[in-house]
């Protein structure tokens, strides 16, 4: 049984696998023909790292499918920062694949994309440094078998990649206990008289964006001890259509949807709706519309694909239509029953209604208001 096989085995009825069980044979391939230097305690060099997010061939002819489609440099410039004592944030709006591309660099890099905070209004600084197990604390006292580690202290002490996600969600003060563990490389430990110290190899990858509610600023000191990439949205519809394309088909084999992969022309509208009231114009510029209170991102247009591939599969033919596609289409857009509403029947009745071939979509949309 191959290596990939292995770890395979055991996790096959798990909804969604981790990146390095998911492409386990891609990293396995990559790590073999891999002989650039690598830094201490990655899995690989710099150089294999970005090959695995953005795809390529390598000598041995084995093909590596992309896991980011955009900017090159985005990705090496995130690269070379975590090769360095600098933590790394990745900046965007809601559904510019931060998380996804995340997890995918910790993967690549420590073999591990589990060491991760999920960042909340609740998130508590125990969470970020440690906390007690307090049956133990009250029988023997303070010590290292009472000590619950945290996900970053687990990684500090292995060497490994820790991910916090949207970290303009966790309350300020909580935020600024990274200052320490960024600043010093180490996070003390009072009660024990002691501390740990980052191995070689440790870096953090945050995520962050600015158009949720209840977004905390990052400190001023906080976001010195960061390295900001902004992730953009995709710059061109066809760069767009390919991103939701390529999720689509992995979820739906993930998903074992019985449902035809769908037409890339269903995808290319939904996508151009999107763009279109998200950029308020139409494609062609000739026509000017409101854009709605959501971000209608790039993940949502795979969201109302998904959806409407499961109503395909469970109440229809197998094949993709228009009447599967609006029900998700307009729950997509239309998150403000007030105000949301008006832009999108003005949308319906000034772009879609004078579009002959979108004549199906527009009436299965009518039809769902």
């Amino acid at each position: 049984m191959s290596t990939a096989e292995t770890r395979d085995s055991g996790i096959s009825g798990v909804l969604r696998r981790h990146a390095e069980q998911q492409f386990a044979g891609e990293l396995d391939e990559l790590k073999k023909a891999d002989a650039r230097q690598r830094p201490a305690n990655w899995e690989m060099s710099p150089w294999a790292v970005c090959t695995y997010l953005m795809g390529g061939t390598l000598e041995n002819g084995f093909e590596v499918t992309p896991k980011y489609i955009g900017n090159r440099r985005i990705i090496e410039i995130a690269v070379a920062t975590l090769a360095t004592d600098r933590a790394l944030l990745l900046y965007g709006v809601p559904g510019t694949a931060k998380s996804w591309v995340s997890e995918h660099l910790a993967a690549a890099v420590s073999g591990d994309s589990t060491r991760i905070i999920q960042g909340t209004a609740g998130t508590s600084e125990e969470q970020m440094r440690y906390g007690w197990n307090y049956a133990e604390l009250l029988a023997k006292g303070p010590s290292r078998a009472a000590l619950v580690e945290s996900p970053l202290l687990r990684a500090m002490a292995e060497g490994r990649i820790a991910r916090v996600e949207e970290l303009t969600r966790i309350p300020a003060d909580v935020q600024d206990t990274l200052i320490t563990i960024l600043s010093e490389k180490t996070l003390p430990i009072p009660e024990l008289n002691e501390e740990v110290q980052a191995t070689r190899g440790f870096n953090i990858i945050a995520t962050a964006n600015n158009r949720d509610k209840g977004v905390n600023e990052l400190s001023s000191a906080l976001k010195r001890r960061f390295n900001t990439v902004v992730l953009p949205v995709p710059a061109t519809e066809d760069e767009e259509v390919e991103i939701v394309s390529r999720r689509v088909a992995e979820m739906g084999r993930a998903l074992e949807l019985p449902a035809e992969p769908p037409a890339l022309e269903e995808v290319r509208r939904v996508v151009r709706i999107f763009r279109e009231l998200r950029n308020g114009r139409t494609e062609d510029g000739k026509i000017r519309v409101k854009s709605p209170s959501g971000t209608l991102s790039t993940a949502e247009a795979i969201s109302v694909i998904n959806s409407g591939m499961a109503l395909a599969a469970h109440f229809g033919d197998g094949s993709l239509r228009a009447a599967d596609v609006a029900a998700g289409l307009v729950g997509a857009v239309v998150k403000d029953p007030v105000q949301d509403d008006v832009v999108w029947r003005e949308y319906l009745e000034t772009v879609m209604k004078e579009r002959g071939e979108w004549k199906d979509l527009y009436r299965a949309c009518r039809a769902v208001d």
